[in-house]
């Protein structure tokens, strides 16, 4: 059995990795800020290092004394240094931003070796660390799609080819009851939101086999979807007025190019959608007669299993991810196309629900009967009953190191710069 420190280790030492191949760019670049919603990259480098030492080597004690001065320490604040001025900041230089990283993780890295020894620590807290950065990497990628100029991080990996006749398909879900969330005794790096696991009962319904394509998306763009108001909720159309769409992020006016990375290309038409908000994906789906999913509903169709009358670790079963069942990771820098992955269909034959693409559901952010939160009690409890929708699956560009079905991710219903597509749900 792989002695549980080793993982956290390479966990660790993943995701510092992917934090460096992301910011191996020059000092102008890494203070670029790209959008007002999104940090330049080299506070996101310190940032990631400031909070290892935090809850790492302070134990999540701010009284204690850091590895910076508490005044360079409080520009990392993200409660306190709104992403809109943080390029205005006097941030750490680069170079010293990657010193103070490796002079945190050395430390980290020696606790990590006595811990069940003479460290009575968590083993959580450390994956919470891993957790924290791979977010943060995932969105530098969503700072550096924005980016203008040449390509930094090339094409990306091969994914494998789509199948025809999947796309606008749908599955029935049975009636019934099933366990939503998960226990930490099951899932011990869950996240306080995931738990504690329940059971739900839900109506029938069917959910689409895969994401909407760009292709499809394409057909609603091209029969004025933007310009219809009866497709779209009040605040929906208020916003799509306000901020002028047209059309998903990224694409061109004519529907025919879009930028990559820097990369121009023709939209894929059997590429899942992405970079589109929740009212976007809202309004698709009334076009084409459909709604959204709620959470419950997704996390069923992705986990249940009928024939056992369990809950699935994973979509296709209890083995881990691999390339060939989900595109996950970052490496292929686009969502692959449907239908690529058939053996990692659910057991209700729901494809591709983990990665390619952040899947918008209906359902607002809201606890679980019986939450408690964790030690990091502002992870989840401050944006509960906010403005706030959420999206299940996560996308290629998340680590599968800290991905789970249960996983569950938030934003305001205006944000696109998010890796964010939707699948579609009928009554049944």
């Amino acid at each position: 059995m792989t002695d549980p420190r080793e993982q956290l280790a390479r966990d660790l030492e993943t995701a510092r990795a992917r934090t460096l191949l992301l910011t191996d760019h020059d000092e102008p670049e890494l203070l670029r800020q790209h959008t007002p919603l999104l940090s330049p990259l080299v506070w996101d480098l310190a940032h990631v290092a400031q909070q290892e030492d935090l809850w790492l080597l302070r134990r999540g004690d701010a009284r204690r004394p850091g590895l910076l001065p508490p005044a360079v320490e409080a520009l990392y604040d993200a409660f306190t240094q709104p992403r809109a001025v943080r390029a205005r900041l006097p941030l750490l230089p680069p170079v010293e931003a990657r010193a103070f990283g490796r002079e945190v993780r050395g430390r980290v890295l020696d606790r990590l070796e006595r811990l069940g020894r003479d460290d009575d620590g968590d083993p959580f807290d450390f994956a919470m660390v891993v957790s924290h950065e791979q977010q943060h990497d995932e969105t530098m990628l969503q700072a550096l799609a924005i980016r203008t100029g040449p390509p930094l991080l090339g094409a990306g990996t091969p994914l494998p080819p789509g199948r025809p006749g999947v796309a606008g398909t749908s599955v029935l879900v049975p009636g019934g009851p099933f366990v939503l969330g998960v226990d930490a005794a099951d899932e011990p790096f869950s996240l306080d939101n995931e738990r504690p696991a329940h059971v739900v009962d839900l109506p029938a319904f069917r959910i689409g086999r895969v994401p909407v394509t760009n292709a499809e998306y394409a057909a609603f763009v091209a029969d004025g979807g933007y310009d219809t108001p009866r497709w779209w909720s009040g605040r929906g159309w208020a916003h799509r007025q306000e901020a002028g769409l047209q059309r998903p992020q990224y694409w061109s006016p004519d529907g025919t190019l879009r930028t990559r990375f820097g990369v121009l290309e023709e939209i894929p038409g059997d590429e899942p959608v992405q970079h589109v908000t929740f009212f976007e994906a809202e309004a698709y789906a009334a076009w084409a007669g459909a709604r959204l999913p709620t959470e419950a509903e997704w996390e069923k169709a992705a986990t249940w299993d009928p024939a056992t009358g369990r809950r699935r670790r994973w979509p296709w079963g209890d083995t881990d991810p691999t390339p060939a069942l989900v595109n996950l990771d970052g490496t292929a820098l686009r969502p692959a196309p449907v239908g690529a992955y058939p053996a990692g269909a659910s057991a209700y034959g729901a494809e591709q629900v983990v990665g390619d693409v952040w899947e918008w559901t209906s359902s607002g952010f809201e606890p679980w009967p019986g939450f408690t939160p964790m030690l990091y009690a502002d992870y989840s409890a401050p944006f509960f009953g906010g403005d706030y929708k959420v999206l299940r699956g996560g996308a290629w560009s998340v680590a599968s190191s800290i991905l789970r079905p249960g996983f569950r991710n938030w934003d305001h219903p205006v944000r696109r710069q998010v890796f964010s597509g939707f699948r579609l749900a009928w009554d049944a």
